[in-house]
């Protein structure tokens, strides 16, 4: 297999690569931060931000160019920090987690995208949040960019249908990863960064449209799609707040 992953050095990408590293795999992986333990298979590592769409573009033509229309990509790269929508200066975060969130998520799978339509097969993976369910009380930039992630990710699977290739995207509730280990909070139905590498892994082959992970927070994530506008705001304005004094 052919696979791509962004955010690869940290958290789920991290453990997403260890989970498909084997000696048939070629992985490519796309993070900021360059450096990880050996991996079994061959592993090309770029390293890019994925807002710096040239950069991106780079290495998506020399991973195309090497081996060929990937089999699976997953845009994975994400960051998150608590902010205020009464204050101000927290429009700046916004734009980054946004710009991060969504347009480097964009920009990943259409990086991609054209040579697996020549190809007629694939899958581009995106990951997304339960936090996208809802506006989060104190995480409303985190919540806005993933809300749109998932619209971003369902427009584009009805404009690649019948083309061969499947768009997936996964909610994780919360994984114990660098983003989360800073919340100052419990944190319910925390999956270690391995385990939820296998379950998204088996949403992604099983090509599921939306999949939240673990089960225990897709019941919750029906609870809170389902939940009356006025009892959602009652109980989110006592929720704990994410921490705002997050370096992005």
């Amino acid at each position: 297999m052919r696979i791509v992953i962004t955010g690869a050095s940290s958290g789920i990408g991290e453990a997403l690569a260890r989970h498909y590293a084997s000696a048939g795999t070629v992985l490519g992986l796309i993070s900021r931060r360059a450096s990880r333990p050996p991996l079994p298979g061959e592993i090309v590592e770029y390293q890019a931000d994925v807002t710096d769409v040239p950069a991106l573009e780079r290495a998506a033509q020399d991973f195309l160019g090497r081996f060929g229309a990937p089999d699976l990509v997953i845009a994975n790269a994400g960051i998150g920090v608590g902010t205020r929508g009464d204050d101000l200066a927290d429009v700046e975060k916004l734009r980054r987690v946004l710009d991060v969130n969504v347009a480097g998520l964009a920009a990943t799978l259409a990086a991609f995208a054209p040579a697996m339509q020549r190809a007629g097969r694939g899958t581009l993976a995106g990951i997304a949040s339960v936090a996208a369910f809802r506006g989060l009380a104190g995480n409303g930039a985190y919540s806005a960019s993933k809300a749109a992630a998932i619209k971003w990710m369902e427009s584009l699977r009805a404009e690649l249908h019948g083309t061969g290739v499947s768009v997936v995207c996964v909610c994780p509730g919360y994984i114990d990863t660098p983003m989360t280990r800073v919340n100052r909070f419990r944190m319910p139905f925390l999956l270690p960064s391995d385990e939820a590498a296998r379950r998204i892994a088996r949403a992604i082959a099983a090509r599921r449209r939306l999949a939240v992970v673990p089960w225990q927070m897709a019941a919750v994530s029906v609870l809170l799609r389902t939940m009356p506008g006025w009892l959602y705001d009652r109980l989110a304005a006592r929720a704990p707040r994410k921490p705002r004094d997050v370096p992005l």
